[in-house]
């Protein structure tokens, strides 16, 4: 919380008023009383200017005892003992000027240093509440005494009354980017958004956020509405593509629908939730129009550094779920271009090549694995595979018989590499071990059984 610093002034030049004493009182009289005043007051200035607190006090008690209702000899007490660190007197004597002058706003902010000090920030608020009256400015330090109070609807609420008086700050902003984290407070932020909309339909901002909001609580219709009425009123925003990639695609225009996708990919103001819905839009709709693969391999290209979504590696999966794996393989070897140590992509593609047949590329992609992954078991397995299918079964034998020593604690990949070390033998004329590894095997098998 950053406080506000007011310099404090003396009233006039130090000069004070000399209370009129009962009248017919020897002249000879008030003009001592008002000597011994001024002579123990310019001490106390004298003393608080050498920072001797405990002096400067001593002689303005003197004068208090001279004028007990003279709000300078008070004001100047709360600070002398704020300097001492005496909280409870300082504050005292601050509030014992505001009740003889209730306008005087020094007072108030001595009052305010006081709470600062002591972070007694919900007795900040109703000091600095009065403040606002004096200087605008303090409506900034009331903000964050609502945040450290906790009281988020106040703070939210004096947000949005500032950034439609005196408009948008890095740090309101971040105040409320925290307020609106927590779900019970969107609500009313969504109203203030809409109907700040309402006064001012040119200024995308509050439509940014509103859609940003209903993003955030998974209202996808919603967004796509506010969408919508953001393409109507400012039609060249990046925000209002995203209603018309979503009009395009309804009316099968995929031409226009890529265009408009582009632009949203392309915009650093859009969020990532809401191109990872556009993409997969984009997805289905390019499996029934293939003739959109280049640009959905375009379109890709924009997620290489997104940290939490590989989009490559989950379109491979989506055509691996659906037995198409001409295009998992396409899409698993893009991924691992950007992503080379991802083994679960690695072993998903190795498990594609098989599926397709292709054991050539499968022998050749799984022994350039090995030797950057010289004790992960799958990949001698897959290796040894395709070396039986491509009928290498020496090197089928070495590899399978290599690899099996890496395997813990995975019954169906040692159930699969005896199958395949059975193969090897077969392929090798070796009946007995052939039928060793088979029948070791199918024990296994039974083990599961039961």
């Amino acid at each position: 919380m950053k406080k506000i610093v007011l310099y404090s002034f003396l009233f006039g030049m130090f000069l004070v008023p000399i209370a009129l004493l009962a009248q017919g009182e020897p002249k000879d009289t008030l003009a001592l009383a008002e000597n011994k005043f001024e002579t123990s007051f310019y001490e106390s200035l004298k003393q608080k200017g050498i920072e001797n607190y405990d002096k400067a006090v001593e002689s303005l008690e003197k004068c208090q005892t001279l004028q007990s209702d003279n709000p300078i000899v008070y004001f100047e007490l709360g600070k002398n003992y704020l300097a001492l660190k005496k909280y409870k007197e300082a504050y005292d004597n601050f509030e014992k000027v505001t009740k003889i002058e209730p306008k005087n706003r020094w007072a108030w902010a001595g009052m305010y240093d006081v709470c600062y000090e002591t972070h007694d920030y919900n007795q900040a608020i109703i000091v600095v509440q009065k403040l606002t009256e004096f200087k605008a400015d303090y409506k900034e330090d009331l903000v964050s005494l609502y945040m450290n109070t906790q009281q988020f609807d106040k703070a939210l609420d004096l947000i949005n009354a500032l950034n439609q008086t005196v408009g948008k700050s890095d740090k309101r902003e971040l105040y409320k980017a925290q307020i609106l984290s927590d779900a019970k407070y969107q609500g009313s932020e969504k109203a203030n958004l809409i109907d700040q909309i309402k006064k001012n339909p040119k200024d995308e901002a509050n439509y940014v956020a509103l859609i940003y909001l209903y993003s955030q609580s998974n209202q996808e219709e919603k967004a796509l509405e506010v969408a919508k009425q953001l393409e109507k009123e400012i039609p060249t925003s990046d925000w209002a593509q995203v209603s018309l990639f979503k009009f395009h695609l309804n009316n099968n225009d995929g031409d226009k629908a890529v265009k408009a996708m582009n632009i949203v990919f392309e915009s650093d103001k859009i969020d990532r939730k809401i191109k990872h819905r556009i993409l997969n839009e984009f997805l289905l709709f390019t499996k029934n129009n293939p003739q959109y693969e280049k640009d959905l391999d375009h379109a890709i290209g924009y997620f290489d550094d997104d940290k939490e979504v590989k989009v490559a590696k989950e379109i491979g999966k989506f055509y691996q779920a659906k037995k198409n794996w001409v295009k998992a393989i396409k899409y698993y070897e893009m991924h691992l271009k950007n992503t080379n140590d991802d083994m679960e992509t690695i072993l998903l593609l190795m498990q594609a090549y098989t599926e397709n047949l292709q054991f050539d590329k499968l022998a050749k992609a799984s022994d350039e694995q090995m030797q950057l992954f010289p004790s992960q078991p799958q990949l001698y397995y897959y290796n040894g595979l395709a070396n039986n299918q491509l009928k290498n079964y020496k090197k089928a034998k070495d590899v399978l018989g290599a690899g099996i020593d890496f395997v813990i604690d995975d019954k169906a990949l040692e159930i699969n590499f005896n199958l395949q070390l059975g193969e090897a033998h077969n392929g090798l004329g070796d009946m007995k071990k052939k039928e060793f590894y088979f029948s070791k095997a199918n024990s296994l098998i039974e083990k599961q059984k039961k």
